[in-house]
């Protein structure tokens, strides 16, 4: 068992409620039930990302784990893993199908998921692009949960009307991706890298979920009873793609939560949707830290988005650990 790492007060408690929407493993439950997830993103240049998404959302937990990208990125994507369900629907441009033609087949997929993920390995090709803002449309008719980061969020700074006010919706971005956010939506952040910004994007865009990662993650809706911060030990190394464990991490989560607000078994807390949302963000936030810390550990100066893959189970193992119904 790895040395178990510093946490506040705080953060012990908002983990003991993140414990509360894990589902236990029962007899009952059958093939799906513990989470279906896709991720949406994988295109000609990009193929690492969307596969780091979609396994860390398998190794923390989902019976089923999608990546819904293009042919070419498929045929690679398939390669790195028998787990994942790859679907080459997606097209980039130049094509003669439109956005509409591409949306719908995933579309048709949204109805048998627990969550989505958008963004990783997406890219900014325009019909990529217009086929996203369908699938989100969708989406949040359909008010399915969604993860949006990388350039999911580049379509959300030309279109912010997209996700404003869905409050089924994480947003996930980096230092810089925030800056651009903000600005778009009218929102000044100079000189603040804390909790301050974090609320006022997330009250521009009507109340999503927003994890603004730093060195300390601020997760806020805009209100102070759903703003806490992220502030276990990480890594110090700041390898690309580290950021796509935190986005399978948080669509698992999601997926959960989908479980425990139907009550699905028998669940304590009594929490309801803000509440939930705001856990499974900030959950995912815990575990890609502790991730990060734990391949660090061994890999040090080395360290790449893979060896954060596997650390996922012993993360969860570490900070939520397994309910006394799973264990054999």
């Amino acid at each position: 068992m790895p040395d178990q790492p510093e946490m506040s007060s705080a953060t012990k408690e908002l983990l003991k409620k993140v414990r509360m929407i894990v589902p236990p493993m029962l007899e009952k439950f059958h093939k799906g039930m513990l989470g279906r997830v896709a991720v949406i993103g994988g295109s000609e240049n990009y193929t690492g990302a969307p596969y780091f998404s979609a396994m860390a959302s398998a190794r923390l937990g989902a019976d089923l784990s999608h990546v819904i990208c293009t042919p070419p990125a498929a045929n690679v994507i398939k390669t790195y893993s028998p787990n994942l369900m790859v679907h080459p629907i997606m097209r980039e441009t130049p094509s003669s199908t439109s956005a509409s033609n591409v949306a719908t087949p995933v579309i048709a997929m949204l109805t048998h998921l627990h969550s989505l993920v958008i963004g990783p390995g997406l890219g900014r090709d325009e019909l990529m692009q217009a086929t996203v803002a369908e699938v989100i449309t969708a989406a949040r008719q359909k008010k399915l949960p969604l993860v949006l980061d990388a350039d999911a969020l580049w379509l959300i700074q030309q279109k912010p009307d997209l996700v404003r006010g869905y409050k089924e919706c994480v947003l996930t971005p980096n230092v810089v991706e925030f800056g651009r956010l903000a600005q778009a939506v009218g929102v000044d952040t100079e000189g603040d890298t804390g909790k301050k910004g974090c609320q006022a994007l997330a009250n521009a865009l009507g109340g999503v979920m927003v994890v603004r990662k730093g060195g300390v993650d601020w997760i806020s809706d805009g209100t102070d009873e759903r703003t806490v911060t992220g502030d276990g030990e990480g890594g110090r190394k700041r390898s690309g793609g580290q950021g796509d464990t935190l986005t399978g991490s948080i669509g698992t989560l999601l997926a959960w939560r989908n479980m425990y607000l139907e009550g699905q078994w028998d669940t304590e807390g009594g929490m309801g949707r803000e509440e939930t949302l705001m856990l499974a963000a900030w959950g995912g936030s815990a575990i890609t830290r502790e991730c990060s810390r734990l391949a660090f550990m061994k890999r040090g100066r080395s360290l790449q988005a893979s060896d954060l893959t596997e650390e996922v189970p012993v993360a969860f193992e570490t900070l939520i650990g397994e309910k006394e119904e799973s264990k054999l």
